[in-house]
């Protein structure tokens, strides 16, 4: 080689998080916002499902009524998924309407509803009472329903790679707010207005699968969602769904994690980790600050041990950000370290948001990411993206301009 030969880098491209587009909100001292707190708001009406079964009872008394009417009322809106007083002929004409209503308020406004893959995928944005907007997405796969689910009307972890997290946190969800957006999906289905069944599916025609993955960190609104779960996994007084069919995803919050794993509600754990180094995490993840990489892992792990549910890792593959084969590697080995059999790991292609320059990693990066994981004992799965046409998929849901103006003449349900 001559000296006027060029010296060819083997160092691979790396891009740095950065925001184009938009401005990230920062604290006093610079560093990406976090909001843990809600923002103060009319609070919801109170509803049936955010009660529990004595506590619903105790109101139905309340209201001079005999207890067994709560058992009438749960019927109908966790089986039947109504909340119309006309279908409840077993309850007494007069005062009907003044129980239901005042049991089972109005909570979401359908503003619009998108649909993609023939039907088999249907974005619904809603109003809630006070005018903030929330989306949720519903899929139908071979053999199951899935309905990525909204736990908080925007987000407060500001990642820079996230649409729903360029808005902020408006507010946290109540229980009822988002088993509504169950009830209303199981309506739609049994409406025959999810895409045709295959011959061979004999699964049943309602929701089977939640995933918190819609609006939202889930364990920020920690309380809430958990009732939200209750109801959904009560098989005499709410849903009757499985436990193993729910999963709840966090960005790291590690003591809420702990916390989940001592709730014995054996639901799917998954945690967003997008990077297994704390120098690319700290701004790509910016509650990495807060609880690093092993941190996160440990508390993933514990998790495992106190349940003995496999947990998921959510990996988002960036074009020269995040995709690098040496991260694999780190990856497979900072999961090897803490054992084998507990973990599965899913990344899945970036779904680009409209303030971002970053883009999903090229096919050939992607399979070789995975192939590392695999080869290194991690069983790894690329995950299929749903909704991308639509804004529906991972990282995409977010309340536009145009959705904002088609809601504002919108009337709420009553």
């Amino acid at each position: 080689m001559t000296e006027s030969s060029p010296v060819r880098s083997t160092r691979p491209k790396q891009v740095r998080p950065a925001t184009e587009g938009w401005t990230q909100q920062k604290d006093a001292e610079g560093r990406p916002l976090l909001q843990f707190a809600s923002p103060k708001r009319g609070k919801p009406p109170v509803h049936l499902a955010d009660l529990t079964p004595d506590q619903r009872v105790e109101k139905i008394k309340e209201l001079g009524l005999p207890g067994f009417r709560a058992k009438q009322l749960e019927k109908h809106y966790f089986q039947h998924w109504t909340h119309d007083p006309a279908d409840m002929t077993d309850l007494p004409s007069e005062g009907r309407e003044e129980l239901v209503h005042g049991m089972l308020p109005p909570l979401l406004t359908e503003v619009r509803r998108l649909e993609t893959d023939r039907g088999d995928t249907i974005k619904f944005l809603w109003k809630l009472h006070d005018g903030a907007l929330v989306e949720s997405v519903l899929m139908r796969y071979p053999g199951r329903i899935t309905l990525c689910v909204s736990s908080q009307a925007g987000c407060g972890m500001n990642c820079p790679f996230c649409a729903t997290g360029q808005a902020g946190l408006t507010r946290n969800m109540s229980a009822a707010e988002i088993v509504e957006q169950i009830v209303r999906a199981n309506r739609l289905i049994a409406d025959g207005g999810l895409g045709g069944k295959k011959k061979d599916d004999h699964s049943a025609e309602r929701v089977s699968n939640i995933v918190f993955m819609g609006m939202g960190e889930p364990l920020a609104n920690y309380a809430r969602v958990m009732q939200a779960v209750r109801v959904m996994t009560d098989k005499t007084h709410g849903l009757g769904m499985s436990a193993r069919g729910i999963t709840v995803s966090t960005v790291g919050l590690v003591p809420a994690i702990t916390k989940l794993a001592n709730e014995d509600i054996p639901v799917t754990f998954a945690l967003s980790l997008h990077a297994p180094d704390d120098t690319l995490r700290d701004e790509l993840i910016p509650v990495n600050s807060r609880w690093k990489v092993d941190e996160a892992l440990d508390a993933a792990r514990a998790y495992f041990d106190k349940t003995g549910r496999r947990v998921s890792i959510e990996y988002a593959l960036i074009k020269d950000m995040n995709d690098h084969a040496w991260r694999a590697d780190l990856l497979a080995k900072k999961l090897n370290d803490r054992g084998r059999g507990w973990v599965h790991v899913n990344p899945i292609p970036l779904n680009p948001t409209p303030g971002s320059i970053w883009t999903a990693s090229d096919v050939s990066v992607q399979n070789e990411f995975v192939r590392r994981l695999n080869d290194a004992g991690i069983p790894t799965t690329l995950r299929d993206t749903r909704g991308k046409e639509i804004d529906g998929a991972c990282g995409q849901l977010v309340a536009t301009e145009e959705d904002e103006a088609v809601a504002a003449v919108t009337p709420l349900e009553v």
